[in-house]
């Protein structure tokens, strides 16, 4: 077995802004893990608010290679990598190579149905509500817009002007952990009468609590506050809905088992990405089939994809060529 890692950069069409910074290019790590004349591989986005880098990433990956050696198998993987970036590129990339070598799609070796096309929202970064609302018009044929937002007073004007641009639209506001339980107490009903159907991740991971003791009045969903399945139990009252990413969960493995216990609980399912290429949105795909909301626009916010990307028209992504992943 041979495994490469590689660093890229993929620049954005524009400069993207959360509540807790910026970017204007996604810094990506890509793992190709080689066996006779197969190739499999996978991609992963570290992400500071998980204490992950391109360096720590790549350590990660560099430390298991003799184990993988031993057992290139996803199980083992999962005892040897925490949840995380590193395991999802790992993952990925055997669940593809897995697949060359069995000249089948990654579904037929997971017993799955073949996926269908999917739907997926388009983000708009945060901006002033003028901006953002001139944003919403120029994609008012888009079935579904996700919203950032920062908790900084500005939120409700932003949303009201993009649903009076786009009054058609559905929308999913997401705070990125930057409001204040007052700001949620004071938007979500207000917020309901513009055409938002869900609130994704309002308060701060570790504050989340006070969320089990107020009125609901549109869906909430767990973004950091939901990782892999040992985290499942702890969101129970306070959520209605999770956000699975698979360089949260360590990879399409874990994110299906993720997928199947958190339904089995009640909750409804969302599948997001990090901002990254098609070879990072195609697990995505497999994973998103039937969720609730499907958040996989990453490759929209880039300047470029690569070869062989994902085919979108508008806002539906089709399912991925063998010749990228799986």
């Amino acid at each position: 077995m041979r495994l490469n890692i590689t660093r890229e950069s993929w620049p954005l069409e524009s400069e993207f802004r959360i509540s807790r910074g910026s970017r204007k290019v996604s810094e990506v790590i890509t793992v190709s893990i080689s066996e006779e004349k197969f190739t499999g591989r996978g991609e992963c986005f570290p992400y500071a608010r998980y204490n992950e880098t391109l360096d720590s990433v790549e350590k990660q990956i560099f430390s298991i290679i003799p184990e993988l050696n031993e057992k290139p198998c996803r199980e083992y993987l999962r005892k040897v990598l925490p949840p995380g970036a590193a395991r999802n590129a790992v993952d990925c990339a055997l669940w593809d190579l897995e697949a060359k070598k069995a000249n089948c799609r990654m579904w037929e070796l997971a017993d799955l149905s073949a996926p269908e096309p999917l739907t997926t929202v388009y983000t708009l970064g945060v901006d002033e509500p003028e901006k953002m609302g001139e944003l919403a018009f120029e994609n008012s044929n888009r079935p579904i817009l996700k919203l950032k937002m920062t908790g900084d007073g500005l939120d409700f004007d932003r949303v009201e002007r993009i649903h009076k641009n786009a009054p058609n639209t559905k929308l999913v506001v997401d705070a990125n952990e930057g409001w204040t339980i007052e700001q949620y107490v004071e938007y979500a009903p207000r917020f309901k009468e513009l055409g938002v159907i869900m609130i994704e991740q309002p308060l701060p991971a570790d504050q989340d609590s006070q969320l089990a003791s107020i009125p609901h009045p549109i869906a909430v969903c767990a973004d950091e506050s939901c990782h892999d399945t040992s985290t499942l139990k702890g969101l129970v009252g306070k959520y209605e809905m999770i956000n699975i990413k698979l360089d949260k969960t360590g990879g399409l493995t874990e994110a299906l088992e993720l997928k199947e216990a958190a339904s089995n609980l009640g909750f409804q399912i969302m599948v997001g990405c990090m901002i990254g290429t098609s070879l990072a949105m195609a697990p995505g795909l497999v994973a998103g089939q039937g969720a609730s909301v499907v958040d996989l626009d990453g490759p929209l916010l880039l300047k470029d994809d690569r070869e062989h990307c994902l085919e979108f028209i508008g806002s539906t992504i089709n399912v991925p060529s063998s010749l990228l992943w799986g």
